[in-house]
């Protein structure tokens, strides 16, 4: 059976109704769920006749996450609709005057820090952490980088990241002491268009131009995947709300790129709310499953999976994709598949995990880590007790037994065995990377583990289950809307015992 579309001509009530609304000229929110067809709604908002006021053909702006995205929407956009990324805007009114320095050879972070005056054998102690140079270089330059990602005007120790084993807020505290003046230093050095230590990277430049406070020239704007937009983007969008109608679409209940900044504008936008719940991607019963997390995180929709699509709930001994919640859970299965003789892809290649596996390894040998995972651990044994014994290291273990089991030799002699997704018979991604992704068959990957039993205990004396996690919710209905036709929920079953797991009130818990 060939899978169904919507489109233009067969337009869905809800779809109608997004048209009918943009034509009034009131700025619009639209929660579009997994699959639901959401790029071909604003295709139809863009084809519609404007508003009453608006000249015909009145100068849109479609506004995407990424080039990819962008430059597939022009495909499918009328000629009076520019599509682009927002690092395009910036980059046709400023970005280019820094041209020279955006083509600067890259270069370790800690020889930008020395340029910045962090000196080789300089180091900090905080706690029980001994920070030295490369740590703080890395530190301050991660701090320019989150202020950028923000919408505000200055430098200040929120942006300053914390790093593994100097958590808590204290000895955040301290670390920001010392990173700040030098995040200063470098926001200075990056002002200048042709000369200057930093590298300079595209969010300096949308940053640099969101701070003039710009008015994008157009009669309307569409922003999409509008539930993970940088602080910094919504604030240059909503900002255009005097001469623009605003529209966004997205879906809050996939928003899970809080941890680098994103947040879920699509839930204090004053606009008019609209849905699209039909999905297009799978059945009644995966969009069930769907439900039930979208029911945990209180999302504004609920979906409904096409009735001439079949979707099966069940075990897939061998799937086309294993979705995993860590780059670590990644790794351990990539190793897992390739012991049963499959050819391997990892989304995205395998560069992060490389980078990851190679300092354990440097870490095993006597040697001081660089990556920022790492870079605070003095000895292998010592990230071994993190991981073992602090809560907020628990997801290091699986990388810690691994190490432990295989040795980082043959780990990083794996990871070199992966094959191009084109020639492989599994993908294995990371559900992040997963997002704005389907394939046939998918597994849910061991590390989506779930919360902590309550010191409680119900009246048989079995310890009641802690709550769910509202951001390991958000992933994992990323998660299980990847699948068109079979999904074995693996890593998440736990949620067949847990009081959440099924949205109807007043009904048993589901059975394991």
């Amino acid at each position: 059976m060939n899978r169904p579309t919507t489109d233009m001509n067969h337009p869905t009530a809800e779809q109608t109704a997004a048209a009918d609304a943009f034509r009034s000229g009131d700025h619009l929110v639209i929660q579009a769920g997994a699959g639901t067809g959401k790029t071909t709604t604003l295709a139809m908002l863009a084809h519609c006749p404007p508003p009453r006021g608006r000249p015909p053909c009145g100068q849109g702006r479609y506004i995407a996450f990424n080039k990819a995205i962008a430059r597939d929407a022009s495909r499918r956009f009328p000629g009076h609709i520019t599509c682009s990324t927002a690092h395009a805007l910036a980059y046709a009114s400023v970005g280019k005057d820094y041209r020279a320095r955006l083509n600067a050879p890259r270069q370790a972070g800690w020889r930008i820090g020395a340029a910045l005056g962090i000196d080789a054998g300089m180091t900090v102690r905080i706690g029980a952490r001994r920070i030295g140079n490369k740590a703080l270089s890395y530190s301050a330059l991660r701090t320019v980088s989150r202020f950028c990602q923000s919408a505000d005007p200055d430098l200040t120790d929120q942006h300053v990241p914390r790093l593994r084993g100097v958590e808590e807020d204290v000895l955040h505290g301290q670390l920001s002491e010392a990173v700040l003046p030098f995040a200063r230093k470098a926001w200075a050095d990056l002002q200048h268009p042709d000369r200057g230590t930093v590298r300079f990277e595209h969010d300096h430049y949308l940053k640099i131009w969101a701070l003039s406070g710009p008015r994008i020239a157009a009669d309307f704007l569409l922003l999409d995947e509008a539930q993970d937009t940088n602080p910094v983007v919504e604030q240059l969008f909503t900002a255009q709300r005097g001469h623009a109608q605003l529209v966004m679409v997205g879906d809050s209940a996939q928003a899970i790129y809080g941890w680098r900044g994103a947040r879920d504008v699509m839930s204090t936008f004053d606009g008019r709310q609209l849905t699209l719940s039909r999905s297009f991607r799978f059945g009644p019963a995966l969009a069930a499953e769907a439900n039930r997390w979208l029911a945990i995180v209180a999302a504004p929709i609920r979906l409904d999976g096409s009735p001439w699509l079949v979707t099966e709930l069940g075990k897939v001994p061998r799937p086309d994709a294993v979705l995993c919640r860590t780059n670590v859970g990644a790794m351990v299965e990539v190793i897992r598949q390739l012991e049963q003789g499959r050819r391997v892809a990892l989304a995205g290649g395998g560069g992060a995990l490389a980078a990851l596996a190679q300092s354990a390894h440097d870490l095993r040998s006597g040697r001081r880590p660089s990556h920022p995972e790492l870079m605070l651990f003095e000895s292998w044994q010592e990230l071994r007790e993190y991981a073992g014994y602090d809560p907020s290291g628990r997801d290091l273990q699986p990388l810690v037994e691994l190490v432990d089991e295989h040795g980082t030799e043959a780990v990083l002699q794996a990871l070199d065995r992966l094959s191009e997704e084109e020639a492989a018979e599994v993908t294995v991604s990371t559900a992040h990377r997963a997002k704005g992704r389907e394939w046939p068959t998918v597994r849910i990957a061991d590390d989506f583990t779930g919360p902590d039993d309550l010191d409680e205990r119900d009246e048989h004396g079995e310890p009641l289950p802690g709550p769910v996690d509202l951001a390991e919710a958000r992933l994992a209905y990323v998660a299980v809307t990847r699948a068109r036709t079979r999904l074995d929920i693996g890593g998440l079953s736990w949620i067949n015992s847990h009081p959440a797991g099924d949205p109807r009130p007043g009904l048993p818990r589901r059975s394991p």
